[in-house]
């Protein structure tokens, strides 16, 4: 059976595992301290065109976002998120197991809007009981979002405005990044990013690696001893040189960004081929994730013969799926795909 389920179904791309071997019995210091690691995190940096950019890795993205969160608010403050959020909606939980409370806000299309920001925030401080609540202290979003939308450079931008006039963290979740730089629908680049968040990642797992996701602090704010507090969280791998092996390949020779491209590639075919045989599409996205709406006699029997993630109910007639391309999407995969759909008549 052809898998669409998601991006991260397959293994490593065949480069790293490649690098993965040839480094193999190459004794390294352990918990990051090895040489992969370092070349990495300066690849980073001159990606991000930040020299000064502070880099560190960790496994995944649920332990990336509650570390990040956890070590970067005091103990009175919450984090902002889309009520879409993947902290607000697919993390069990696991930021408010930290003690920071998920401030939920309205989401268009998967995107936090300034203005409901902004609304918040003005209310919130003219409440004259607002000690008494818990203080915004980091606004999270994530792009591509959950939706595989995107947010727009002007978007960012003013989300950025507000996080600094109100004395906030602005935290982008880049589980899925690359899809979103290498998409033909944006105007937001690396550096962009570099400038206008306090802290952003770069997602491996999601996008060709085994797993790894990599935080870039760019305002001199890497919270003090972060290493010790990522332990404490029993999140430090001792093998550290596993995500400096895979990151050091990804960064070189824009493997990364070649891997997100042919990705958003095979999406674009993806989209033809729904296009054609009239498949409606929940929205547009722009990026590897693809969301259509299937009567629900359709989606088993195309279930049968192609693997596609459930999104949401629609209505009680259909349902909303998602198909995902990525690094090991081919052609092949997509002839598997038509046939399926020529299939059900």
């Amino acid at each position: 059976m052809v898998s669409f389920e998601s991006d991260y179904i397959n293994g490593a791309h065949p480069e790293i595992l490649k690098r993965l071997m040839e480094t193999n019995t190459e004794s390294q210091p352990g918990y990051g301290a090895d040489r992969f690691t370092d070349s990495a995190k300066e690849k980073i940096r001159q990606a991000c065109g930040l020299e000064t950019a502070e880099v560190e890795f960790l496994t995944g993205g649920t332990q990336t976002n509650a570390v990040v969160i956890s070590t970067l608010l005091a103990d009175h403050e919450g984090v902002v998120a889309a009520k879409t959020g993947h902290i607000s909606a697919h993390e069990a939980g696991a930021i408010e197991y930290t003690g920071h409370e998920v401030l939920e806000l309205p989401q268009e299309n998967g995107k936090l809007r300034a203005e409901d920001l902004r609304r918040y925030l003005e209310n919130y401080y003219a409440d004259d009981s607002y000690e008494h609540m818990t203080f915004p202290g980091m606004v999270y979003i994530s792009h591509p979002t959950e939706y595989g939308t995107l947010y727009t450079k002007a978007e960012l931008t003013a989300l950025s405005g507000i996080c600094g006039e109100y004395g906030m963290r602005l935290f982008l979740d880049g589980a899925r990044l690359g899809y979103g730089l290498m998409s033909d629908g944006t105007d937001v680049t690396l550096r962009d990013i570099a400038e206008l968040c306090d802290v952003f990642y770069i997602g491996g797992t999601k996008v060709g690696a085994l797993c790894g996701e990599a935080v870039v602090f760019t305002k001199g704010n890497r919270p003090k001893h972060f290493l010790t507090s990522v332990k404490r969280r029993g999140a430090l791998i001792a093998k550290g040189r596993l995500l400096g092996v895979q990151f050091d390949t990804l960064f070189t020779d824009g493997l990364y960004f070649r891997i997100s491209r042919r990705a958003i590639e095979m999406a674009e075919k993806m989209k033809r081929i729904f296009r054609e045989r009239g498949i409606r599409f929940f929205l547009d996205s722009p990026t590897n994730q693809q969301f259509v709406v299937l009567e629900n006699d359709v989606m088993e029997e195309l279930g049968r013969k192609t693997a596609f993630s459930f999104w949401e109910k629609y209505d009680e007639t259909h349902t909303v799926v998602r198909f995902a391309t990525s690094w090991s999407t081919t052609d092949e995969d997509l002839a598997a795909l038509e046939d399926a759909l020529s299939d059900l008549g």
